[in-house]
């Protein structure tokens, strides 16, 4: 579970990212959780983007993602989600505690 200080730590780290996923209207499917976590797994820190088109909501859309690949949810703001997850293997990001 992030503190707020960390939340505030990473929203400031992601708002260079541009969105690498994009959530339409075909919803989300197991493929997409499954990208979404090699990618989190590669970059700890990434922004999904829900289209307009998108038939629920940014919200049950954030939480289908982010459960099952097991991340935190750091901010959904606009139709985008931003997600982080500590990597593994390749850790780049240190948190402030």
């Amino acid at each position: 579970m992030l503190k707020g200080k960390q939340k505030r730590f990473l929203r400031a780290k992601a708002h260079h990212l541009n969105p690498i996923f994009q959530v339409g209207k075909g919803g989300v499917n197991d493929h997409l959780v499954q990208q979404v976590e090699d990618a989190l797994e590669a970059r700890e820190l990434i922004k999904i983007s829900v289209l307009q088109n998108c038939e629920q909501d940014k919200n049950q859309v954030a939480e289908e993602i982010y459960r099952p690949a097991k991340a935190e949810l750091v901010q959904i703001i606009g139709n985008t989600i931003i997600l982080y997850k500590e990597s593994r293997e390749k850790k780049q990001i240190v948190l402030p505690n």
